[in-house]
């Protein structure tokens, strides 16, 4: 196995590499030249949930062969009881989506209930199509029904950093994904 080397015992090690660069780039170049030819013709607001999809929507966005608007959400998620989990939008979107086709970016969907709270909230806004696009599926996790209408690639449940995903805000420049070690670190939730 090949692991890297922490240079402190609490930092958090990669175990491995899950998707390296080329194949991450070969799943874009895939999935710009299907959205391409889903949206010819019409007008395209594409929008990454930030900071995770950040990468991902800037790279998807320069490899599409049809005009698109990019712009960028960002979502706050917090506890309001032990029961309850509050979904606020802390960055809207810039442009009006009413009558457009808008494409929303994540970097990972897992329960879907996030996402499915966002699409509730844009849909008010009346655009004419909302779809998702995930550079990866966690599909074994999800909670709500999500209209994932392009998947990068299918993951299983490891805990993954790279190319926008991160580890309390490490690893996220990081130009694969890889796989963090579950050994000397402490749980995402704590």
């Amino acid at each position: 196995m090949n692991r890297a080397v922490a240079e402190r015992p609490d930092e958090p090690v990669i175990e491995r590499v899950l998707f390296s660069e080329g194949q991450i780039r070969a799943r874009i170049q895939s999935l710009a030249a299907e959205i391409s030819q889903d949206y010819a013709g019409a007008d395209l607001v594409m929008a990454g949930i930030l900071k995770g999809a950040q990468l991902f929507t800037c790279d998807l966005a320069r490899s599409l062969r049809v005009p698109v608007s990019v712009d960028f959400l960002s979502l706050s998620r917090y506890k309001r009881s032990p029961q309850t989990r509050v979904v606020e939008i802390t960055q809207d979107l810039e442009a009006s989506i009413a009558g457009r086709d808008l494409l929303l970016v994540e970097d990972i969907v897992d329960t879907g209930l996030t996402l499915h709270y966002l699409i509730q909230q844009l849909t008010e806004r009346a655009p004419r199509s909302i779809s998702v696009c995930s550079l990866l599926d966690r599909s074994a996790l999800r909670l709500a029904d999500i209209p994932l209408r392009y998947a990068g690639f299918h993951v299983n449940e490891e805990f993954l950093v790279g190319y926008g995903l991160d580890y309390r805000e490490r690893f996220r420049e990081a130009p694969c994904i890889s796989v963090l070690s579950r050994e000397g670190w402490a749980s995402p939730a704590e």
